[in-house]
């Protein structure tokens, strides 16, 4: 199975623990730190996916860093536990895969409008509340300029794409133009 199989298997494991005993957004911070943590050290990171080190030195590593940050028992237990099977080198994708899974939960979904000139405040904020509708969720959105698409704008869901760009309907133009000819 590959990382992120087991990641995601681990990241829907814990989020159903922790749903009925503690607090997924806690549980969400302290994991995406923890994977920040291991992720900017190269050191540590080393010592803690390195098979030629043994178990118990990698699980008194992290009993270590556990004892200096505030992490739940559940959150606690599963890293004890991918210490013990030498899989701490999943912690990144765990962590990604754990959000993942609490926004999925929470019914929020990500959004990104592409447009080419900067939007306004309200107007991101009225993209933010015709996406809401348009998926029955609430929506984070995130804005980027692409000077290319000439003007209009895309806004991407997920899978999803909405395509209003001025860019894209010209091709479309030129495309209907040359069957024609």
């Amino acid at each position: 199975m590959s990382s992120r199989a087991s990641a995601a298997r681990y990241a829907r494991a814990l989020l159903d623990v922790v749903i009925t005993e503690g607090n997924p957004e806690q549980v969400d911070e302290d994991l995406a730190a923890f994977a920040a943590l291991v992720a900017g050290a190269p050191d540590l990171q080393r010592a803690l996916t390195n098979p030629a080190v043994p178990v118990s030195a990698k699980r008194g590593i992290l009993d270590t860093l556990l004892s200096r940050v505030t992490s739940s028992g559940p959150l606690a237990k599963l890293l004890q536990l991918l210490a013990d099977r030498d899989r701490l080198g999943i912690a990144g994708d765990l962590a990604a895969g754990y959000h993942e899974r609490l926004m999925e939960h929470r019914q929020v979904v990500r959004a990104e409008v592409v447009t080419a000139t900067p939007l306004a405040p309200e107007r991101l904020a009225w993209f933010e509340q015709r996406l809401a509708s348009a998926t029955g969720r609430r929506v984070t959105m995130s804005a980027r300029v692409d000077p290319t698409l000439i003007g209009g704008a895309v806004a991407r869901v997920g899978s999803l794409v909405y395509d209003g760009s001025i860019a894209t309907q010209l091709a479309k133009i030129r495309e209907r133009l040359e069957k024609t000819a």
